[in-house]
């Protein structure tokens, strides 16, 4: 029996004996090749004299439009410090919390790598990084940021090869000097003349804690760009000092991060925004990563500065304001993200998500007008339920038949719902996402109102699609990159790509002009044919306007970053206004270009609406995938707040002159306030009038001053 189970446990031995030898063996083989490729590396690396003179990264030059230079990014250099001369304090802070086993360790910490596996186990993510001062030095001098596992792994060869041929000191040293720490400043000498206006050899332990917290985040974490932030990642290095060893307590309660005193740096215009966008572009259009490049761009400066100061006398008190400009081929000629570059670096025409309000009805009369429909087409402006949603005019009024070209002009919910309805909320969607929208979007049926989430850009380019004729623009900022003299990189437009029938966009811009002329974006109006349409959305949280002229498209939103309610702010008003004060003298040197279709009045009975919706939307609705399909399980859908303040005045006096302004455009008298109403066609029918059967058509002058006048909507 022994023998039996002897001989049964031999075969399954002597094959766990060979697969041990053959990891063995393949261990010592990859420790072969480790050594080699490390030594090989060590004999290629420069020598340290080398290290010190090799440039620390590329110059960029960014030139405006007009060939000016906008901006000069890249290294800023500042006195070389030997290791005897960096302060100690600057030494210990950086081990301290860039990598406290650096004094121990081979190149690469396992301990350090281990705990980084662990964290992102733990949390899902990556948290923190396992690069020791080593590694990052050699991503610094030889290598790119990308994160991927070849990268990882050169790095690390490079590591223990920069370990093999150079002492601790030596790669501190050059660590310190050749680092980035954020606003254009390489080494801690830039850093320090930058941030606190003198040499890093006089840095104290609060300094240099703020210079050595910069490494992880220099965007996040730059004195210029929130000294709050960069306080407290000071405090938190101070701390691994102590907990370190290299100062005491009291010696880290007595450096007070708080009480520093920061160079205030140079005014930054709002072009900053632009490069901000534009420039990381870079890293997808062009290869060259080292020879210093001649960026040229669409920003037009004239453009930009009109932008920048119509944002800023135009945005509520409190609030935010953004400003997006595109010519006619998609060309970025302004971009503002704010009100104030330095103090807030977030670019709010590129980054920001907000919901639309009825600017999202662009794509809602597209679908409706691709399906079929004419601008004179008449629907009933009526209550309506959806799936227990029920919209409601601002006006809190029905006006029984109207055209579709009145229902846009004026912004009536119901007929925007019933669309909705009709053609599909899923065809809606994909008609947005034809357009650019790039944000996920909700298909129930308050999507109509513009519930989803959108970027300004986004928006801005959906309207220049339309201005062109139905062909896609894809906005760009960057037309050609040379270096060493040699172009590199060339702009190419496409304009193959239509995304819906020239008659579509020519009605759909018909649309757009009533709304200009006499609905809701009268503010809008800049002495030549405009075409845009107003957004604002519940409670009074968001301002758009969107519009376009003479080959440029313009978008403008204005909120508060927390998204609280402003008193007034409507499409129609601010971002209304700033759109015109931008646009008159961004269109001023271009020639006056009439629409396909001259602009056509709706009928005068109809009060403007404000966009602003009511009653509870169906928060069931779903998000849907590239193909315009649901996602199961995503609802984005955001509830009314039904507690908003109704702040609208309803007075006589108001309405009143807004038909008297109506009565003055189209030659005739309107009806007396107490007229009867036909109660089977829904019109207003004036003493001694038959109900008129289809909107007055009647084409303005080509160039028409804009008409002065107050109307219902609140005002600042």
């Amino acid at each position: 029996m022994a023998r039996t189970r002897k001989a049964l446990r031999s075969p399954w031995r002597r094959r766990l004996g060979l697969l041990v030898k053959i990891l063995i063996g393949l261990g010592v083989l990859a420790l072969g090749a480790l050594v080699i490729a490390v030594y090989v590396a060590r004999s290629q690396l420069p020598s340290f004299e080398e290290l010190k003179s090799s440039p620390n990264g590329q110059m960029i030059r960014v030139h405006a439009s007009d060939g000016s230079v906008i901006a000069s990014l890249g290294p800023s250099y500042g006195e070389w410090l030997t290791y005897s001369r960096i302060p100690t304090v600057m030494r210990d802070a950086t081990v301290a919390v860039e990598d406290r086993r650096f004094r121990s360790h081979l190149g690469v910490d396992p301990i350090g790598i281990a705990r980084s596996v662990e964290v992102r186990y733990e949390r899902g993510r990556w948290i923190q990084g396992g690069s020791t001062i080593t590694q990052q030095l050699a991503r610094t001098v030889f290598l790119s940021s990308q994160k991927k596992f070849g990268r990882k792994f050169r790095e690390a060869i490079l590591a223990l090869a920069l370990e093999r041929k150079f002492s601790k000191d030596q790669i501190l040293e050059l660590y310190l000097n050749k680092v980035y720490y954020g606003g254009g400043a390489y080494g801690i000498d830039a850093a320090s003349r930058k941030f606190f206006g003198h040499g890093a050899d006089e840095l104290n332990l609060a300094e240099a804690a703020v210079i050595a917290g910069l490494v992880k985040a220099p965007s996040n974490y730059s004195p210029t760009a929130d000294a709050d932030a960069a306080r407290g990642r000071a405090g938190v290095v101070i701390q691994q000092m102590v907990r370190n060893g290299y100062v005491t307590q009291l010696q880290a309660e007595e450096a007070n991060p708080e009480a520093l005193k920061l160079v205030q740096g140079a005014q930054q215009n709002s072009a900053r925004y632009f490069t901000d966008w534009a420039l990381p572009q870079l890293d997808t259009l062009i290869d060259e990563t080292q020879a210093p490049l001649e960026v040229w761009t669409t920003i037009d400066p004239a453009m930009q500065r009109q932008a920048d100061t119509a944002i800023r006398a135009n945005v509520p008190g409190g609030a935010q304001g953004a400003l997006v400009s595109l010519d006619r081929d998609g060309a970025v000629r302004a971009m503002v993200g704010g009100t104030d570059y330095v103090s807030s670096i977030y670019n709010r025409a590129t980054q920001a998500v907000r919901q639309p309000g009825s600017a999202f009805k662009l794509f809602v009369y597209l679908a409706a007008l691709e399906a079929g429909h004419k601008p004179e087409d008449t629907i009933v402006d009526e209550p309506v339920t959806i799936d227990g949603w029920s919209p409601r005019n601002d006006s809190r009024r029905n006006s029984g038949n109207v055209s579709l070209r009145t229902a846009f002009a004026y912004s009536l919910n119901t007929v925007a719902a019933k669309l909705g309805q009709e053609v599909g909320f899923t065809t809606i969607a994909d008609m947005a996402r034809r357009f650019g929208i790039t944000t996920p979007i909700n298909t129930h049926p308050a999507m109509v109102l513009g519930t989803s989430d959108v970027r300004l850009i986004d928006m801005t380019r959906a309207f220049a699609s339309v201005a062109s004729k139905g062909v896609a623009i894809v906005p760009y900022g960057i037309t050609r990159v040379t270096a060493n003299g040699e172009v590199i990189y060339q702009h190419q437009a496409d304009t193959s790509r239509v995304l819906v029938a020239p008659y579509v966009a020519a009605e759909m811009t018909d649309l757009l002009q009533t709304a200009v002329n006499t609905g809701t974006g009268r503010e809008a109006q800049i002495g030549r044919p405009v075409a845009g349409k107003t957004g604002t959305t519940t409670s009074l949280k968001d301002g758009w306007f969107l519009g376009f002229s003479s080959g440029l498209t313009t978008g403008v939103w204005m909120g508060r970053d927390d998204a609280r309610p402003i008193r007034g702010l409507h499409g129609g008003t601010a971002p209304a206004r700033a759109f015109a004060a931008f646009m008159r003298p961004a269109t001023a040197k271009r020639p006056i270009e009439q629409f396909d279709t001259q602009v056509t009045l709706p009928e005068w009975q109809i009060e403007p609406d404000e966009e602003s919706y009511f009653g509870q939307p169906d928060n069931s609705g779903q998000m849907v995938d590239e193909n315009g399909n649901p996602i199961a399980g995503a609802s984005t859908a955001q509830p009314v707040d039904p507690s908003a303040p109704d702040e609208r005045p309803d007075d006589d006096t108001s309405r009143q002159q807004l038909d008297d302004l109506i009565d003055r455009v189209t030659g005739r008298d309107g009806p007396p306030r107490d007229a009867p109403r036909d109660p089977t066609a829904g019109e207003v029918v004036p003493p001694g009038r038959q109900p008129l059967p289809a909107p007055i058509r009647q084409p303005l002058p080509p160039v028409r001053q804009p008409v002065p006048v107050q109307d219902d909507r609140p005002t600042q």
